[in-house]
């Protein structure tokens, strides 16, 4: 749903993935970024945008969704809020 509803306001893609091959690191790894717990797994999701400033104006459409609210609760949410980070990235190669 909530895939619906950026792509409705401009969001050119949205990926949802569930780990398949997250294992622990020596050093940092998805499952120790998020404290991962037995019997959890990672999920990792991004969007795309044409821009910045097009995110930014997307983001703010999305925020201000009605449809969010139900989402935006922590007591309804299927994971935990508080272990989730996020970011913005350039694109530097594509193949």
């Amino acid at each position: 749903m909530a895939g619906k509803i950026w792509k409705e306001h401009g969001a050119l893609e949205h990926v949802e993935c569930v780990g398949d091959d997250v294992k622990p690191g020596k050093l940092t790894s998805f499952p120790q970024s998020v404290k991962l717990e037995p019997g959890e797994t990672v999920v990792f999701a991004w969007i795309v945008y044409k821009s910045r400033a097009q995110r930014d104006r997307v983001n703010a459409k999305v925020m201000k969704d009605p449809r969010m609210a139900p989402m935006m609760d922590p007591k309804s949410m299927p994971f935990d809020g508080k272990r989730m980070f996020w970011g913005g990235f350039k694109v530097f190669v594509v193949a």
